[in-house]
């Protein structure tokens, strides 16, 4: 009587070699996943400062002036998002330059500025530039 070894299963170098090839696509995609926080972190900053300059808006459409960040938190329940922080609002008689960073960025620009009015020459009026 002939019998026959049934084997199921992988072998173990097949298993190796599916552990390895996982491991290269891990260190591909790993970079990609902090890059695009990065990117989204960077998105809040842009998105902070255009709530700022609406908020600025309706605050000079209500009161004549343009605002400071506690006026604006306190005449429009203005809050920001995330981690961002030092944001600083300047207000003028005739503008503002408002700035927000977010220190939590890993890598590349971690700041964003915008002029309006108030003389805007070293910048484009009221164009968000990062740095």
């Amino acid at each position: 009587m002939q019998t026959t070894k049934k084997t199921a299963g992988f072998t173990l170098i097949e298993l190796l070699i599916v552990v390895v090839i996982i491991g290269i696509l891990a260190t591909i995609a790993i970079p990609k996943f902090a890059a695009t926080k990065d990117k989204a972190k960077l998105s809040a900053i842009r998105s902070d400062i255009r709530n700022v300059m609406t908020a600025q808006e309706a605050y000079w459409a209500d009161f004549g002036t343009y605002a400071s960040l506690a006026q604006l938190q306190s005449a429009t329940n203005y809050t920001f998002s995330g981690a961002n922080n030092a944001i600083i609002v300047s207000p003028t008689a005739t503008g503002y330059t408002t700035t927000v960073s977010n220190s939590t960025i890993a890598s590349g620009i971690d700041e964003c500025t915008v002029q309006v009015g108030a003389g805007a020459a070293s910048t484009i009026d009221g164009i968000i530039i990062c740095s």
